[in-house]
């Protein structure tokens, strides 16, 4: 069985259109946060989300250290595969990071770079 990994999603990966492009399905998926971060926006120059613009504004997190910030979003399960298509998909614009969640797991989330 290949091993299961926890990545935080505060943007594109949640849809399901993203999900099925850069994974093949829609993965597992349940609510949690991101204590001590805030999110800021970017413009994006990518057509790689299927039904949007080339050029368009997405989230992106930032660590701020204070626990009264929060960022909301999912945690999907995912495959070491699906972990390193994830990476394809958004490592050009942010990189990943361990970080622990309200719930006191420990998940993957990207980071503006």
């Amino acid at each position: 069985m290949s091993a299961r990994h926890l990545l935080f999603s505060y943007g594109t990966l949640q849809l399901r259109e993203v999900q099925l492009d850069t994974f093949g399905h829609v993965v597992e998926s349940d609510e949690d946060v991101l204590p001590g971060y805030t999110a800021d926006y970017a413009e994006i120059d990518d057509d790689r989300v299927p039904g949007s613009p080339r050029h368009h504004i997405l989230p992106v997190v930032r660590a701020t250290g204070d626990p009264r910030d929060k960022v909301t979003g999912v945690v999907l399960h995912v495959t070491e595969a699906e972990m390193d298509a994830a990476d394809e998909f958004e490592m050009a614009r942010y990189r990943r990071v361990s970080a622990t969640l309200g719930t006191g797991r420990t998940a993957w989330v990207y980071v503006t770079a």
